[in-house]
Parts: C-alpha cells; sequence; structure tokens
C-alpha cells in the first residue's frame, strides 16, 4: 500500500441527534469530499459504534485509504477507539485525526448555518493537517515509580503521605530547615486550641 500520497476517509458522525441537530452532516461531507487528497467523504450515525467502526475499517480496504479524520465528539471519549480500529485495518494508528465537532460547535452554536460553517472549517483544518503526519510507533521505556514533592508545608506533606500509601517512593524537598510551612509558626489551632506541631 503506497502511505506516501494522502489517501484521506473522512468520516462526520452525527451522534444520532447531539451533532446533527444543529450541524448540516450531509453538507460537511459533501464539502469535506472535493477537498485534495479526500477519496471518501461520509456521515454516519454513530461513528464509535461497532457498525460505524467496521465502516472505516472496510473503507480503508476497499479504497486503499492510508489516513483517517472523524469529525465528531471530544478526542478525550473516542480517540483512543478510532486508533484502535484503524490499527485493526493494517494502518499505523497514528495516522488519524479528530475535529471535535460536537463540544466545540453544536453544543456551541444554535444557529445552523454557523454551526455547519465551522464543522466544515473545523473538519477541513483536521484533513489539511493529517496530509503532513507521519507514521510513529509507541515504545515501551523504563521509568522509576517515584516522585518528588516540593514544599513541605501542609500540601506538600498531605499529598507525600497520600502518594507514600499508594505505594510510590516520595522525596519531600523543603528549603527552609523544618516542615509545616506556616501552619507550623502557629502558637494554637482553631477550634481545637491543639498546638500546631
Amino acid at each position: 500500500m503506497n502511505r506516501s500520497k494522502p489517501r484521506i476517509g473522512a468520516y462526520i458522525c452525527r451522534c444520532g441527534t447531539n451533532i446533527a441537530a444543529t450541524v448540516d452532516v450531509e453538507e460537511v461531507a459533501k464539502k469535506i469530499g472535493f477537498l485534495p487528497g479526500v477519496v471518501i467523504a461520509r456521515d454516519y450515525t454513530y461513528m464509535c459504534s461497532d457498525p460505524g467502526q467496521n465502516l472505516i475499517k472496510s473503507d480503508i480496504k476497499e479504497h486503499n485509504l492510508n489516513r483517517i479524520v472523524v469529525a465528531s465528539c471530544s478526542p478525550l471519549m473516542h480517540e483512543a477507539t478510532f486508533r484502535h480500529a484503524i490499527e485493526e485495518a493494517g494502518l499505523n494508528p497514528f495516522y488519524f485525526q479528530m475535529a471535535n465537532i460536537r463540544e466545540q460547535c453544536s453544543w456551541v452554536i444554535k444557529d445552523k448555518a454557523l454551526a455547519t460553517e465551522k464543522a466544515i472549517k473545523m473538519t477541513t483544518a483536521a484533513v489539511q493537517r493529517i496530509r503532513y503526519h507521519r507514521p510513529e510507533k509507541m515504545r515501551p521505556i523504563d521509568i522509576t515509580p517515584a516522585v518528588l514533592v516540593i514544599g513541605g508545608g501542609i500540601a506538600g506533606i498531605e499529598a507525600s503521605l497520600k502518594i507514600a500509601d499508594a505505594g510510590k517512593q516520595v522525596y519531600l524537598v523543603e528549603r527552609e530547615s523544618s516542615i509545616g510551612g506556616h501552619m507550623a509558626q502557629l502558637y494554637k489551632t482553631f477550634p481545637t486550641l491543639d498546638c500546631s506541631a
């Protein structure tokens, strides 16, 4: 499969009515379909569903796609879902780009024409960006499960104790000669009048 020339598949999610109620997803797909490098542009009810992912996988094989753009919800919710799907279809998972047209567009713009225009611009930006993606590889690295906490005030002490309770090595650093911060300078504390130390 030739990976040098971008062959982009662009998918616009309706997200039920979350996106489709405010954005004309058919119009977005139509406009995106004319962009350079875009081989196929579709809209679908739920792109994150198994049938939506299978649509992407079959299009990758059928149309020899080598880059995928999905305009849908937040990458926080489904970027990993789509990366996994395209990897299953034989693509490098980093040949994927997402445009968040739900939270950043359909949920914040009530005017359908404006929301559609913004969705087109956001998806166009994702298509333009993916043209320059390069294949990346994930690699394991060794880490030391330790934490450095800077500041031995009440917050630093509390954070250090919580992290230590979780079984991690903690290094607590304080610039003064004693820990406790401002709390250690108090004579008594309210409401119990206990010694602050």
